[in-house]
């Protein structure tokens, strides 16, 4: 059966067999994914109107003219996992990548049988392109075979004249310009398709090609992508994903925007990210697509504490919001991001919703679009939000949503009830685990509408609230999916869902 399930999504990859059924309900939309680098959601100055002070004009005008909601989440307080959860629609504990992040050169995160939301597009007839920061791995060409190691590997075995396998071309995209990674992880070189754009020399310490400028990465993904909007014709929808560098570190604005925040770098880095969205909206608008090009602004994370959060904090700007904590946090800040949307064809403008969302939504919700059927093995976390962008109240089935910090500790919301499988933030921010006092309680449970600063733990006061949100993380973790189907098998057979319980 299992033979018989790869052979078919192998089929389905190469475009042999149908496992869509198609319908012609909606006119198929251009869709465009911005993805921002650990932009918190109290960084958008329409999210954050009191304690926000940088100025996000593109992204506010945005909200304005389409949709922004107030309680969507990454499925990940962390990049690498976040990304796996976009494009796949499925969480990315459900891999071998139980915590931390993936390195410039590491091996690819997604199956070569996994389905992503670019093939879906590509099935629909849609033209795809990947454009900025991938993170999630792929097969660099070496001469031993095995792929350098860390952030910075002390040697290089590349042959950087040689094919790229496993990249975003051969996961559904037509074409990728890129990095493999952070811009605080080598290798500095651009990657288009499945080639280097140039080469690294051996010698070279920094791993970095040598007309590679780190500060000119973020304005070429603008450039790249506006220019790739601008070649679109009419009659063939095309899908966009850009995953910007910003404002995650190296923090380092271009000179046109150093100081123009007020609040130092960070803030300057900001507002040149929301130039950016800016400038793929007015390609879109410029081209008279806007009308029905679904454009979507968001984050893999909370903000970065490499901001400066106190600093930020001391001049009246809180990257959180009300929020606690920030990237890489079991807490709100560590996972709760912007979402905004503008479609002019199907969204109404000013308007809002605080409907229950994830990011790994994205996949179900363009196969909704699409008027597409996903098949079993794929999607196994993703629900669609189309008739929130709708307007209708309650028309997503999504119920719940599983959190994940960068130390792999698991949290589950549901309704207003969060419970936090963790003693601390389960990431950066103090205390960490180790770092609380004797005598507390085991794990942490929150009544996020009365308390959503989470400073009210209720864990000892509501066993069976506790016992009611683990049986369904329980569930949703041992059935390879919290979407409704058959059950299917997570990539690893034991996934620690509560560490400390099972340590001590």
């Amino acid at each position: 059966m299992k033979q018989l399930i790869l052979t078919a999504t192998a089929l389905f990859l190469l475009g042999f067999i149908p496992m869509f059924s198609m319908s012609q309900t909606i006119q198929k939309p251009n869709i465009i994914y911005i993805l921002a680098d650990d932009l918190g959601y109290g960084d958008v100055h329409h999210l954050n109107p009191e304690r926000g002070k940088i100025a996000t004009p593109h992204i506010d005008k945005m909200a304005e003219e389409g949709m922004f909601f107030t309680d969507a989440h990454s499925s990940s307080s962390v990049c690498t996992p976040t990304r796996y959860g976009i494009l796949t629609g499925r969480y990315n504990w459900r891999t071998n990548l139980q915590r931390g992040v993936l390195w410039g050169f590491s091996e690819p995160l997604i199956d070569s049988d996994r389905i992503t939301v670019a093939n879906v597009m590509k099935q629909n007839g849609y033209t795809t392109a990947c454009f900025g920061k991938w993170h999630l791995g792929m097969t660099m060409p070496t001469t031993n075979g095995i792929l350098p190691q860390g952030r910075k590997p002390k040697k290089l075995n590349i042959v950087w004249d040689e094919e790229i396998k496993d990249g975003p071309v051969d996961r559904g995209f037509d074409y990728f310009h890129g990095i493999s990674a952070s811009l605080d992880m080598a290798p500095y070189i651009y990657i288009e398709n499945n080639r280097f754009v140039g080469k690294i020399e051996e010698d070279d310490k920094t791993i970095t090609e040598k007309d590679f400028k780190r500060v000119e990465v973020l304005p070429e993904i603008c450039r790249k992508t506006v220019d790739y909007i601008r070649k679109q014709k009419q009659d063939k929808p095309f899908f966009a994903y850009v995953a910007l560098t910003s404002p995650h570190t190296p923090i380092l604005p271009g000179a046109e925007w150093q100081g123009k925040s007020g609040l130092g770098k960070y803030g300057d880095f900001v507002m040149q990210t929301d130039w950016v969205v800016g400038q793929i909206l007015k390609a879109v608008d410029d081209a008279g697509l806007g009308e029905n090009t679904l454009v979507i602004v968001t984050s893999d994370n909370g903000c970065s504490k490499a901001a400066n959060i106190k600093g930020l904090q001391e001049q009246g700007h809180y990257p959180s919001a009300q929020y606690r904590g920030s990237k890489a946090d079991i807490w709100d800040g560590g996972h709760r991001i912007p979402f905004i949307v503008r479609w002019p064809a199907n969204v109404k403008a000013g308007s809002s919703s605080n409907q229950l969302l994830c990011l790994t939504d994205l996949m179900a919700t363009c196969a909704d679009i699409t008027g597409s059927k996903l098949p079993d093995n794929a999607g196994e976390d993703s629900f669609s939000f189309l008739p929130a962008l709708k307007g209708k109240k309650n028309g997503s089935e999504r119920e719940s949503v599983v959190h994940h910090s960068i130390d792999g500790y698991f949290a589950y919301r549901q309704g207003k009830w969060k419970l936090v499988l963790a003693k601390g933030s389960g990431g950066w921010t103090s205390p960490r685990e180790k770092e609380v006092p004797e005598g507390s309680p085991e794990a942490q449970l929150y009544d996020m509408e009365k308390d959503p600063e989470e400073m009210n733990n209720l864990y000892d006061s509501h066993p069976k609230i506790v016992n009611q949100l683990l049986q369904q993380l329980q569930s949703d973790v041992t059935r390879g999916r919290s979407t409704e189907g058959t059950k299917v098998s997570n990539d690893i057979e034991n996934i620690e869902i509560w560490k400390n319980k099972q340590t001590e």
